[in-house]
């Protein structure tokens, strides 16, 4: 009985991730005979799926859309991935997605096996959150890498990995791991190199077979107390150029609901607010401050007007042109 679950809710997975199966390639790929894969799909549709069949040459087996939504057969990356992906959109403050995501994480996280769990509680504690639009690029890091260091800084452990660097020089790493911090496409580990003796970042991409040592080490403080804004210094080879603040005639609710990832944003008496970032450049201030939809004045520093005037005059100049290009209405 248990052998034929196990098939059943493979044959479940299958379904999921393609639109159409032939029978033949059903059967093939659970090594069963096309007779009982008959029966399996005829159990699938007892539990709720609903199957659909098309006889003849051209014919095979897709999942179509139910009444309701069955319970969804997830393997283990793709649990975690779900997790930490509702996890992430509950904490934007996009409007319409933060109060879904949070009901939905309390229906799947309760349900995970323990091992899932536990990689996922992980993640989550160990990410300081990045900036929108900060980022040195590159690939995104593999699940498997991604939850093995997250586990090695949330339980103290000294990890090791082999490294390769911009220059394609690869090395022998082991450090005291403490923070993930995901900036654009990239996630960067923050860790205390013992050989070193220093802080350095690591792109996990860059990253192969983490491996924890099985040998704790003593805590010590972070670098910074805003480790997001040292990590994004180092991956642009810099510190921030730009300090932007200004006060903007919208309360802060509406700043962070249209603006939600740039922004630090504080209420100021007569329904205003005065809003802070960090840019490294001026053009991605301007960007934020005009998605607000509200009047502002510019606080600091005074570079960012000049760059606002020459953004108006570049909107203004393709206003008259496309006005001078509409056809005449008569």
């Amino acid at each position: 009985m248990a052998v034929t679950s196990s098939r059943t809710l493979r044959l479940l997975s299958l379904l999921q991730q393609r639109r159409h199966w032939s029978g033949t390639d059903l059967a093939d790929r659970l090594g069963v005979s096309l007779r009982t894969l008959r029966r399996d799909v005829e159990r699938l549709r007892e539990l709720g799926y609903p199957v659909d069949a098309q006889p003849g040459v051209a014919g095979g087996y897709a999942l179509a859309p139910g009444a309701a939504l069955p319970p969804l057969v997830l393997d283990d990356e793709e649990a975690v991935a779900l997790a930490v992906g509702l996890g992430a959109a509950a904490s934007t403050g996009v409007a319409g997605l933060a109060e879904p995501s949070v009901r939905a994480l309390a229906k799947v996280v309760p349900v995970m096996p323990a091992r899932l769990r536990r990689r996922v509680d992980a993640l989550r504690a160990v990410t300081v959150p990045g900036t929108w639009g900060a980022g040195g690029g590159g690939a995104g890091a593999a699940a498997d890498v991604l939850t093995a260091v997250a586990l090695a800084c949330r339980d103290g452990e000294r990890l090791a990995f082999t490294y390769t660097a911009a220059d394609g020089v690869r090395t022998d790493r082991t450090v005291d791991p403490y923070r993930l911090v995901p900036l654009g496409s990239a996630w960067y580990l923050v860790a205390w190199d013992p050989d070193r003796a220093d802080w350095r970042v690591f792109r996990l991409d860059r990253a192969d077979a983490p491996r924890g040592t099985g040998r704790p080490f003593a805590p010590r403080p972070l670098p910074a107390d805003d480790v997001a804004a040292w990590v994004r210094e180092r991956v642009s080879g810099g510190p921030q150029r730009w300090r932007v603040e200004a006060v903007v005639e919208a309360s802060a609710a509406q700043a962070r609901r249209r603006v939600p990832w740039w922004l630090s944003v504080e209420d100021e008496p007569g329904g205003r607010c005065r809003v802070r970032l960090d840019v490294d450049d001026l053009l991605w201030a301007a960007t934020a401050l005009g998605l607000v939809g509200a009047r502002f004045t510019v606080v600091s520093p005074p570079e960012l007007v000049a760059t606002l005037e020459e953004v108006a005059g570049r909107f203004a100049a393709a206003g008259r042109a496309g006005a001078a290009a509409a056809p005449d209405p008569a």
